[in-house]
């Protein structure tokens, strides 16, 4: 199994910071280029800009928790629960043994700023 993992291109885990404008104020944000590839994945799927997927997510985060201590990590394992809800969602689509779609694992989330 490991091996798998220790092979991917190390294009994909290398650090690359964006400089990204929240309501005026220029922030820089450092991200693997695979998260940011991620992001952008998502921000088509919204159909809006990348940028624009992060300030929605920064401006969400602050008024649910009033404050966004690490906002690099959160856009991380924001990206790792957007791929487990894509997967979870094609487990669900694929047929069972009796030829029925299986039932979904888990309940499925519209919004991509609801926490689940």
């Amino acid at each position: 199994m490991c091996e798998y993992f220790v092979k991917a291109d190390p294009i994909q885990y290398e650090q690359r910071s964006r400089t990204i404008r929240i309501h005026g104020v220029l922030t820089s944000i450092r991200l693997e280029n695979m998260v940011w590839d991620i992001l952008a994945e998502m921000a088509e799927a919204e159909g809006c800009t990348t940028n624009a997927l992060i300030v929605q997510f920064h401006d969400e985060i602050l008024a649910h928790r009033g404050e966004v201590p690490n906002f690099a990590s959160f856009l991380r394992v924001t990206g790792m629960r957007f791929l487990r809800r894509k997967l979870m969602a094609l487990e669900s689509a694929l047929p069972n043994e009796g030829g029925a779609a299986s039932p979904p694992l888990r309940p499925k989330v519209v919004n991509l700023g609801a926490r689940s």
